[in-house]
């Protein structure tokens, strides 16, 4: 067996050292969050002349006990309202996901592969649309909210989130250049064969766009998540809180127990590392196509 032996040149030492260092500037505001959930208070809060403890002397789980101490109900199931706040959430973000991510492979398809009067112009609302601030259209969503009666109630209040976040032109915009690789000869031999539009669409171009579909999966499951501002107008309910809003009141009632704000980052990180690592082969593969197409 021979194989030639990988030169160690300058470019190759630079590269790898830059790129430790970009993970360790990464990582370690998970690793402060992590560590820090499990300190004691004493560890935390540092005095004048006291060295910063970078690993716990102790490992204590109090901030979660506090964190978890604040009890609700769900389906009749009792269970922690930082658990509740999680759940909703995951909820938001999954719906959501689910979806954009239907909607948007349709519309895209159809703007990509369809001919029709008035399509680039579509498209254009679009790309109008993913330049638009979103503080700007903020009111105007709680107002239509509002008609729909949909702010009035728990769950209707939490749906109030999903349906702006469904609508989110840069997954349009993501799956039309996705379906634009489809090669024409494929589709007009499923018409050939007889196959209607939904059949053509699920059995031959959803196959081929699935790597842009899970990386719009992560993108719009991290959209959702992070939604901050729609999720502070629409979620005044303490059930219906996200666990984001949760973190922020916990953060302006307890100013000083970091501690107990840590617990409730840590808890909340849990869904993202999880998806990303569920859809992480999809969305390099997606990033990848996304490279070499043109």
């Amino acid at each position: 067996m021979t194989g030639k032996k990988q030169r160690i040149t300058p470019y190759f030492v630079i590269t790898a050292i830059l790129l430790v260092l970009l993970a360790i500037f990464f990582l370690f505001p998970l690793y402060w969050i992590v560590t820090g959930s499990v300190k004691e208070k004493s560890d935390i809060i540092i005095k004048a002349g006291e060295s910063v403890k970078w690993i716990p002397t102790t490992i204590s789980w109090d901030n979660f006990a506090r964190l978890f101490k604040s009890q609700t109900t769900l389906f009749g199931i009792d269970m922690p309202m930082a658990i509740r706040w999680l759940f909703n959430s995951v909820f938001i973000s999954i719906v959501a996901m689910i979806l954009t991510c239907f909607s948007a492979s349709l519309a895209g398809y159809a703007l990509a592969k369809k001919r029709f009067w008035g399509r680039g112009f579509i498209f254009s609302l679009f790309v109008c649309a993913m330049a638009l601030p979103k503080q700007v259209i903020l009111i105007p969503l709680l107002r239509e909210m509002s008609i729909l009666h949909l702010v009035d109630t728990t769950w209707g209040s939490i749906f109030a989130v999903v349906f702006p976040v469904v609508g989110w032109p840069f997954g349009v915009f993501l799956m039309k250049q996705f379906a634009e690789t489809i090669p024409n000869e494929i589709l007009e031999a499923a018409r050939v064969d007889g196959a209607g539009e939904l059949r053509t669409f699920f059995s031959v171009v959803f196959p081929m766009i699935k790597p842009g579909i899970g990386a719009l999966a992560i993108f719009t499951f991290i959209n959702a998540w992070n939604e901050y501002p729609l999720q502070l107008i629409m979620l005044s309910k303490t059930e219906a809180k996200t666990i984001a809003l949760g973190i922020a009141g916990l953060q302006s009632e307890m100013s000083n127990d970091f501690g107990l704000i840590m617990a409730g980052a840590a808890l909340a990180a849990v869904p993202i590392i999880l998806v990303f690592l569920a859809f992480q082969r999809y969305f390099t593969q997606g990033i990848t196509m996304g490279a070499v197409k043109g």
